[in-house]
């Protein structure tokens, strides 16, 4: 068939054949078609436009022919590729061949051999019996010779003999390892090694060796265990065993090195190596030295004799060192280091000893021996701060004999266990004040003329003590206890708040009979003795605030405010007994029979006179605050007693009579109190100043001025009310209504505020109410 009969064959069959199209081709084709028409909608959107279109054809002609080139190179160097793939495949297939050949060949002269393979393992296994028997015949005298060697060995090491037992046992551990290497053989790809079962023969004919060894071994842990004491009296033994350990740390280090060369890559160790006696020399010493110190006091560790028992054990280190430094290390090698190493020991064995007794159930004594001995005792320089010591023992590397954690466990317990003791004491110190308050003498007076009990010494003397011992532990021991001591004064001084309070109480109850004359006495003693806590309590609070970095874990305590309450209820107390003493007085005050008697305010002042000499008991500051306290209630008690209205003024005579009467008390009472060295103002305002301000107002001779003495008044006392001046106008008793009112409303618009700093007086003066006349008696009003 011709060329052209095959094309048109060819072309016959694709025109029978479906042409397939692909769906990218066409969508391809299509977002082509798009694009050039949406190019040339915005290229020839005008008439004008169409001038360019040969331009526009010979440029995309030019763009579609370098294309249709591109694309051609690519095909053409694309066809290259495939075309030396195709030929690298052909050369890969003939060599395949070439080698399936050549492993034909092979397994073909491979199943030739067999036959000889077989004769070959023949003469193998006789060449290795006959081996055997060599061995077995060669070492014939030796064999029989071992069972008396192991007897005699036996009786060398049995009698201490170690060097010469060690000698003889080093040659029956070389026939046995001879005997065990001509039986087995190179092991490798010719040879199959000894058989098991007859290696099994040859370790139980040799088994008297291993029991040997074993002996040796506990004879040499014995002498090294006691090597302290054997180092006084004979350290040959001792020299011996560190020999014989050093002989098998060489014979260790000879078969591992020649297992690890080239030579002997094959060949196993001997029984029972490596046997590393040089590590388990060390152990012992470590186990010696755990069993030496265990016996030291031990059965009398817990309770009292904690502190004998660390002073023993620091003795007994101490002891054993200088035996150690002087006497052991001449016996082993320098690179030992058997101080340091027992050192080592003794650190370890501590850190587990301390662990075991930390656990206990400690008393704040025992804590603190352990706190005393591991942080200062431990580390200074009658132990292992020692200067020949320190270059041995690297105690960053052992760690601490108890962990950070420990040690502020520890302080924690401490500080618990001395903070119930602490509260005991002074729940007892409280029992023994409250007892002494019923004594039928006066309190004790101490050198500066004060009354005083045994309380704030008994507190004071133990906070310092306890603030004293922890000081010797640590500073922050010492800030923990000091936070606690004054936690528990706030306390204490709570509960003695509460007794001063039932104190009173029960002196109130048995008012009548008297049953106390010296109530007042240890109730200023109560207060002097608050000074001297808050004294204390200063300078603890000092000590703490001196370090920075202390950090409260709570809330502060606060016994100065404690104290202050303390105080403000016991000088409460005392002022409303020296109440209850004028009050008899007071009842005889600004009546009718008062204008002609003159003897109520000389026994009011004999009162004053009485208490201020005891208040000269009380420690400053509170002795002038009892004065002044003093001075402001008489006068307080005074206008009380005047605005109760027992005497309203019905003539001009009675206002000039009683205004005199009040000047005259006011004066009275400032001479009494100049004379008792008290300061006459407490802040700005002298009180006695106010009885003469009321004479001035009720001697008024003009009432229309009323407005502008009282606006005076306000202006000293802004705490005055309209009831109060109410009152003091009906005392008058010829204030019209009319003036009244306008004094009245003045006080309605004024009410200047309180300054700064001044105390109200007023204010304490209650009022009492008026009666209603136009109320009817027995009914309610409406």
């Amino acid at each position: 068939m011709s060329d052209g009969d095959k094309i048109g064959c060819d072309n016959h069959e694709d025109a029978l054949v479906p042409v397939e199209v692909w769906p990218e081709l066409e969508r391809a084709e299509c977002l082509a078609r798009g694009a050039a028409l949406k190019w040339a909608s915005g290229v020839f959107c005008r008439p004008e436009h169409l001038e360019r279109l040969g331009q526009y054809r010979k440029r995309e002609s030019q763009r579609t022919t370098s294309i249709q080139s591109r694309l051609k190179s690519v095909v053409q160097s694309y066809l290259e590729g495939v075309d030396w793939g195709l030929g690298q495949l052909r050369e890969a297939r003939a060599e395949l061949r070439e080698v399936s050949c050549d492993l034909h060949k092979a397994r073909l002269e491979t199943s030739k051999n067999s036959d000889e393979v077989t004769t070959l393992e023949t003469l193998r296994e006789v060449s290795l019996n006959h081996r055997q028997l060599l061995a077995a015949v060669s070492n014939l005298p030796r064999l029989y010779k071992v069972r008396s060697m192991v007897l005699e060995t036996e009786r060398l090491v049995e009698s201490r003999r170690l060097l010469e037992a060690h000698a003889r046992l080093m040659e029956l551990e070389r026939w046995q390892d001879e005997v065990l290497l001509q039986l087995q053989g190179p092991k490798g790809p010719s040879g199959t090694g000894i058989a098991s079962a007859d290696e099994e023969l040859v370790l139980n004919y040799f088994s008297g060796v291993g029991r040997l060894v074993d002996a040796l071994a506990k004879e040499l842990w014995a002498v090294i265990g006691s090597g302290l004491s054997l180092s006084h009296q004979n350290p040959t033994p001792f020299v011996s065993a560190v020999r014989i350990v050093e002989r098998e740390e060489a014979l260790d280090e000879f078969f591992l090195e020649e297992r690890r060369s080239a030579s002997g890559h094959n060949r196993p160790m001997p029984p029972g190596r490596p046997r590393c006696w040089r590590k388990h020399f060390f152990e012992v010493l470590e186990e010696a030295v755990s069993s030496r110190f265990r016996s030291v006091s031990y059965l009398h560790t817990r309770g009292p004799g904690l502190a004998s028992h660390l002073s023993a054990l620091q003795h007994g280190i101490m002891g054993d060192l200088s035996t150690v430094r002087n006497l052991l290390e001449q016996c082993v090698p320098p690179h030992y280091h058997i101080t340091r190493a027992y050192l080592r020991s003794c650190h370890q064995f501590l850190q587990t000893h301390l662990g075991l007794v930390t656990g206990w159930e400690l008393e704040s004594g025992e804590i603190f021996a352990v706190l005393n001995w591991v942080l200062h005792i431990y580390n200074s320089s009658e132990m292992m701060g020692d200067p020949d010591l320190v270059p041995e023992l690297q105690i960053e590397d052992l760690g601490p004999l108890i962990s950070q954690e420990g040690i502020e466990q520890l302080q924690n317990k401490y500080v618990q266990k001395v903070r119930k003791s602490v509260s005991e004491w002074m729940h007892k110190a409280l029992e023994v004040e409250l007892t002494d308050w019923q004594r039928d003498q006066e309190p004790d007076i101490d050198h500066e003329g004060c009354y005083h009990t045994s309380l704030p010494t008994i507190i004071t003397q133990m906070l310092e003590e306890n603030a004293r011992v922890a000081l010797m532990i640590s500073e922050a021991l010492r800030n923990q206890t000091i936070l606690m001591g004054l936690y528990e004064m706030e306390n204490l001084l709570s509960r003695f708040r509460g007794a001063i309070i039932e104190f009173g109480k029960e002196n109130h109850r048995n008012a009548t009979t008297n049953s106390n004359k010296f109530y007042l006495h240890y109730l200023l003693a109560c207060i002097s003795n608050c000074i001297i806590l808050k004294t204390s309590a200063e300078c603890l609070q000092q000590q703490l605030c001196s370090f920075p970095s202390n950090r409260f874990s709570r809330v502060p305590p606060g016994p100065l405010a404690a104290l202050d309450r303390a105080v403000r209820k016991a000088c409460r107390l005392v002022m409303d007994h020296l109440l209850f003493e004028l009050q008899p007085h007071l009842q005889g005050l600004l009546c009718r029979t008062w204008l002609v008697q003159e003897d109520v305010t000389p026994k009011m002042c004999e009162v004053l006179e009485r208490h201020c000499e005891l208040y000269n008991r009380v420690r400053q500051p509170c002795r002038q605050r009892l004065k002044e306290e003093c001075q402001r209630l008489i006068v307080v008690e005074y206008v009380r007693t005047l605005m109760q209205k027992r005497l309203v003024c019905r003539s001009n005579d009675e206002r000039c009579q009683l205004a005199q009467r009040l000047a005259q008390d006011a004066q009275q009472l400032r001479d009494h109190f100049q004379s008792m060295e008290i300061d006459g103002t407490i802040g700005e305002v002298n009180p006695t100043a106010l009885i003469l301000a009321l004479a001035d107002l009720i001697n008024l001779k003009d009432p229309s001025m009323l407005t502008l003495e009282i606006s005076e008044l306000v202006t000293k006392y802004p705490d005055i009310s309209e009831e109060h001046v109410s009152v003091l106008l009906d005392v008058r008793g010829d204030v019209p209504k009319d003036v009244r009112g306008s004094v009245l409303d003045f006080l309605e618009q004024s009410a200047p505020p309180l300054p700064p700093g001044y105390r109200p007086i007023f204010s304490e003066i209650l009022v009492p109410s008026s009666s209603m006349p136009f109320c009817l008696p027995n009914a309610k009003c409406t």
